[in-house]
């Protein structure tokens, strides 16, 4: 897997947001090939939460390769993220 970027949209540093960053670290650990990962707290840049229609988070949005894909919780089930994102573990 090449070329990987994942996009984890949260608000503010709740116990939510906390679990999905940790289960994210440990997913991106478990993936093969380059990723790339940004966090985005939509309490600090609403207009991006707006433009890219963030209704509820945390949000993991797989932003390439296509098809993007989207995963709202705090990513604590891993082979459904995996198989929600279309990935595969290394």
């Amino acid at each position: 897997m090449s070329g990987l970027v994942l996009r984890l949209y949260i608000a503010g540093r709740t116990p939510a947001a906390e679990r999905a960053l940790r289960n994210l670290d440990h997913l991106v650990g478990e993936l093969d090939g380059e990723c790339r990962v940004a966090v985005t707290d939509i309490l600090e840049q609403p207009d991006l939460a707006e433009q890219e229609r963030i209704l509820a988070t945390p949000v993991l949005v797989k932003e390439a390769p296509a098809p993007v894909r989207r995963i709202v919780g705090d990513l604590s089930e891993r082979e459904k993220v995996l198989a929600s994102l279309g990935l595969e573990p290394q």
